[in-house]
């Protein structure tokens, strides 16, 4: 399959609340009105809270579609990479990112330290080393100021840097106001910013001159005041205070007459984004000496002493005032505007309807009657695995698009589908109502992009899927639906069944125990057998399989699955169970799942696999020991393969228990019900005798159901057929 190839690649941490994301949202809308595109990859940064959400401008790009979001270890291929924020790469990242791009740029827009420590954020040479071995030795050098040039020269006399700056853009049309008559009343001085200490003056009077505690002035501070009344000791009478993101900074800043920035002498800022934020509004600026080579004649420069004379003087002569406001936006839209930055692109290959190069070609946007397969994030690859299932069977003149929620995109990509990242609430940090929008929206936005005639759905309904089956019903909504729920849950997602046009469910070897709410709810359903990705041709010969996975002949061998459920709930389950297989002659293996973002538990002796589909290998397995989830469950018996389940008891909805003590009175199975006692000592030691392995695969020969991945895949196709009319 030919890899999606994006026009921009920008790597960072997401999360920061400030400059940075703020930087970040601005080059993804330049790209996207230029008709680029971009893939935001995100990386965890080691100082930052691991809770943060993202930065409320990029999920709002994410959602409109302006720019996708990889998943994480999703391989990206891009015509440049860009990448923010050196201090992410003070240590290793926790997943390597997989980026492959024509062209690539380091972006420092930070100083590595400031005046009283050169290295306190980051070590130039330790960071360049890392993200050298990242991305290669040809990655450009970008510092986004005069300032953080001339502290990486600083750290380091040799650094090799651009010869221009990366600096930052804005879009002054979103920002401008028209100046009007003066309000009445004194002048309105006041700055926005994230709460740092160090974004304010040291002292208590450089504090109050910057900021005077006078009447015959207002001072309004978005973000980080409490810091300054802190320091002070008092909130003088004149300011008023509002909290970080209580308040749009456009807004904002329409309500001051002048823009004040002073900070801790210490302190090496790397550009002043809020400063350009205030020239583009219209707001007169006063800042430092030092902010000249980034802002010119645009801005006025003084000390903190000089503050109030000059707002006195300038307030006074109003057609100066104007002057400064027009000079500011001038400057802003010639310098910084979005121009600017399409400039550099073009510099770097990158332009609008540019052709790729030619080893990296983009595929065309499938035709209509296409399918759109949607699946839920969940913790594992279940709802994605039965989509791929039922897509890789539909007819080869059916184009089919995966869009998930699941880190398995990546899964998806390598097995051949044009796959779509839905970034999950948990991954965004969003609150619900947040998520439930941009889910909506997302789905809107890949109905449009890919033109499917029918979209199936592999998740409990979300208001979100709710809200996009409400705002396009031009197109076939089909819910997929698992059965084997537990008894008296979920009942409030069969109530939002009417929001689809049809009920796909597949089977349930387990059929006959199942108690959950959807048995009730059959009505109208279509059913098909239980679903597997491959079917029994597909699985390699038993000694092919060993040999690809690196298991020694002529000893017996045992896998271990237990799902992907907590790691530590699991940890003591499978040293046992592997210290009781190796004492009985066994190699064991652990299968770890594909998307796996933590390592799994290997105790002594053990040998650790990361494959898909790890059904393909089953046959090179003399027992295996499984969680029950519908996925592995439904492969084990399907294939023949003797099966000791350890079922998971803690999944919301997925009746495991259930599901596992239907094969084991089948006869199909064993059933390990209490993993922390003696049972399943006494489980595995029947498990590993020949007699008794040989009898489970005898039984699931004869009970074994047809795959019904290919009925519900000619189903679905001909769901295509009848809205086409073709």
């Amino acid at each position: 399959m030919t890899a999606t190839v994006y026009d921009v690649a920008i790597l960072s941490d997401f999360r920061y609340p400030g400059g940075t994301s703020a930087s970040i949202a601005a080059e993804v809308r330049a790209q996207a009105r230029a008709g680029l595109t971009t893939v935001l990859v995100h990386v965890r940064s080691p100082h930052l809270k691991a809770q943060r959400p993202f930065h409320p401008l990029l999920t709002e790009l994410i959602r409109d579609g302006s720019a996708t979001l990889a998943a994480e270890g999703e391989e990206v291929t891009a015509r440049l990479l860009v990448v923010r924020q050196p201090r992410i790469f003070t240590e290793d990242p926790a997943v390597r990112p997989l980026v492959r791009s024509g062209r690539a740029v380091m972006v420092l827009n930070q100083a590595p330290g400031d005046a009283g420590d050169p290295a306190r954020y980051y070590g130039y040479a330790e960071v360049r080393e890392r993200v050298e071995d990242l991305f290669g030795a040809g990655i450009e050098w970008a510092p986004i100021s005069p300032q953080v040039r001339a502290e990486v020269l600083r750290a380091d006399p040799a650094a090799v840097l651009t010869a221009d700056d990366w600096h930052e853009i804005i879009d002054g049309a979103e920002w401008w106001r028209e100046p009007g008559a003066p309000a009445p009343g004194v002048p309105v001085i006041g700055r926005h910013g994230r709460p740092d200490p160090v974004k304010w003056p040291r002292t208590k009077q450089e504090l109050l001159q910057a900021y005077p505690d006078s009447p015959d002035v207002r001072v309004r501070v978005l973000g980080g005041g409490d810091l300054a009344v802190e320091r002070l000791g008092r909130k003088p009478a004149n300011w008023e205070v509002l909290e970080f993101g209580t308040v749009e900074p456009a807004e904002f800043l329409h309500g001051l007459d002048f823009f004040v920035y002073f900070h801790d002498p210490d302190l090496i800022e790397a550009f002043g984004r809020t400063i350009m934020e205030a020239l583009a509004a219209g707001v007169p600026v006063i800042v430092g000496e030092h902010f000249r080579p980034i802002f010119g004649d645009a801005a006025l420069y003084t000390t903190p002493e000089g503050v109030l004379p000059l707002v006195r003087a300038l307030w006074a002569d109003r057609e100066r005032y104007r002057q400064v406001i027009l000079n500011g936006r001038e400057f802003i839209e010639t310098r910084y505007g979005y121009p600017s930055h399409l400039a550099r692109l073009a510099d770097r290959g990158i332009r609008p309807g540019a052709p790729p190069p030619p080893a990296l070609s983009a595929p065309a946007p499938p035709p209509p009657r296409s399918v759109l397969l949607v699946s839920d994030n969940g913790v594992g690859l279940g709802h994605l695995s039965r989509l791929m299932a039922i897509g890789r069977r539909l007819p080869g003149d059916t184009p089919v698009v995966l869009a998930t929620q699941s880190h398995g995109a990546m899964v998806a990509h390598r097995e051949g589908f044009l796959t779509e990242y839905i970034p999950s609430r948990s991954v965004l940090g969003l609150p619900r109502q947040s998520w439930s929008e941009l889910l909506r929206s997302r789905l809107e936005h890949l109905i449009d992009l890919h033109r499917p005639t029918v979209v199936a759905v592999d998740s409990v309904p979300h208001d979100g899927i709710v809200a996009a089956t409400r705002a396009r019903p031009d197109v076939t909504w089909v819910w997929v639906r698992r059965p084997m729920w537990r008894r008296d849950t979920g009942a409030e997602w069969i109530e939002r069944r009417s929001a689809f046009d049809h009920v796909l469910e597949p089977g349930e070897f387990a059929g006959p125990a199942d108690e959950g709410p959807t048995v009730a709810d059959r009505d109208g359903v279509h059913t098909v057998g239980p679903i597997t990705y491959l079917d029994p041709a597909e699985l390699v010969a038993p000694d092919e399989a060993r040999a690809a996975l690196g298991l020694a002949p002529g000893r017996p061998a045992a896998l271990l699955q237990l799902g992907a459920g907590n790691i530590n709930d699991i940890a003591s389950p499978i040293a046992r169970i592997a210290r009781h297989l190796r004492t009985a002659g066994f190699q064991v293996v652990l299968a770890e799942s594909a998307i796996a973002t933590e390592p799994m538990p290997q105790p002594p002796g053990t040998h650790l696999v990361r494959v898909y589909p790890i059904s393909r290998y089953l046959r090179g397995f003399d027992l295996v020991v499984s969680a029950a989830g519908y996925n592995s469950f439904h492969e084990l018996i399907a294939f023949g393969i003797p099966a000791v389940f350890v079922p998971n008891r803690e999944t919301a909805l997925d009746d495991q228990v259930c599901r596992a003590r239907f094969a084991a009175a089948a006869g199909a199975a064993l059933i390990v019900e209490d993993p922390d006692g003696e049972d399943l000592d006494r489980v595995l030691s029947r498990a590993v005798r020949q007699d008794v392995r040989d009898a489970l695969s005898h039984r699931c020969a004869e009970v074994a159901r047809r795959n019904g991945a290919g009925d519900a895949a000619d189903w679905l196709a001909d769901l295509t057929l009848e809205k086409t009319g073709s």
